[in-house]
């Protein structure tokens, strides 16, 4: 006679710790019954356990408390971070470096190391990537008859490109990383989902944001913004090939100052060439900072992670803290 599953499990839930089991062996079949019930330890009078029963059964181990108030503990926030959950913002032209190829591996392995020390210390790190080094939709828009649209969604393509360099630049030193697109592309990414996107931050993986918002007309700088919003990010971190925001074009006025910080109304009035003005409007409806540094200079990527002063903050001051900035 066979006994089904529910029943050895009613039969042995009815069992104590200290009873010594002998079913007879006709009754079912050792190999089937092994892995149908958990294995309790069989116990003497003396408590000792007792080998002499074929049929051992062993109490399954609990996980300690302790090693759970760990876990919570080492995902806490680090005391020396203004912020827990970055969006950083690399744009295509700084992963070129020297210009002299579309990706420079020293760029990408450089962006990944100052990651991956940051991470370490428990904070989240969102990605979005732009492709003007490979191409740029707005720039080719009307060569050859290509309309605007065709050409923006090459460059969505190039931007995939870019965030597939920058996944395998950061897996190859250890850093798991997911790649998000906003259309789909299943054999080389995952489609955008933003409460996956939120998992898997919570899990302590770098997600890299690709394809824009997945419409033309907008820029990745407007697709940084809004999956910023999206993912409750504190801050926008916008890696670039200056030192941050300048009063006028450095190139053209070698007396021209960094500024330290902006109000997002300045950015607006002043067409400051920060992000483009839909991008900007978005952060301010959201009440999300800014920081715009230099991708180039080692060491700023982590500074910029963890709240230190580096380069140009817009629309909050350097001695608030990341929940209490003030909109201005």
């Amino acid at each position: 006679m066979a006994i089904s599953t529910p029943l050895l499990f009613s039969f042995h839930s009815f069992l104590s710790p200290s009873t010594k089991l002998s079913y007879p062996f006709s009754l079912f079949n050792s190999t089937s019954f092994s892995n149908l019930l958990p294995i309790r330890s069989s116990y003497s009078q003396n408590g000792n356990a007792s080998s002499s029963d074929p049929f051992n059964f062993r109490e399954p181990e609990i996980p300690s408390m302790s090693s759970f108030q760990l876990s919570m503990n080492e995902s806490s926030k680090p005391s020396s971070s203004r912020w827990r959950r970055v969006l950083l913002k690399v744009s295509g032209e700084a992963l070129a470096g020297d210009q002299l190829q579309n990706i420079d591996p020293k760029i990408t392995m450089a962006i990944a190391r100052e990651v991956a020390s940051v991470t370490r210390l428990g904070i989240e790190v969102a990605l979005v990537v732009g492709g003007g080094n490979i191409f740029r939709g707005s720039s080719w828009a009307g060569c050859s008859g290509l309309d605007r649209s065709s050409a923006d969604y090459i460059g969505m393509l190039a931007t995939v490109m870019n965030a597939i360099f920058l996944q395998a630049t950061m897996e190859s030193i250890g850093i798991p990383t997911r790649v998000q697109t906003a259309f789909r592309m299943s054999e080389v990414a995952e489609p955008y989902i933003r409460r996956r996107a939120v998992r898997h931050l919570e899990k302590g993986r770098v997600v890299i944001f690709a394809a824009g918002i997945g419409n033309p007309f907008f820029t990745t700088d407007t697709a940084a913004a809004l999956r910023c919003a999206e993912i409750n990010a504190e801050v926008v971190l916008k890696a670039t090939n200056v030192d941050g925001v300048y009063d006028h074009d450095p190139k053209l006025n070698p007396q021209a100052r960094l500024l330290d910080t902006l109000t997002y109304q300045e950015v607006i009035s002043k067409d400051l060439s920060v992000m483009d003005m839909t991008a900007i409007t978005l952060c301010q409806e959201n009440n999300i900072p800014v920081v715009v540094f230099n991708l180039n200079k080692p060491g700023n990527i982590e500074k910029a992670i963890k709240g230190e002063r580096v380069g140009t903050l817009i629309g909050a001051t350097w001695n608030s803290t990341c929940q209490e900035h003030e909109k201005i």
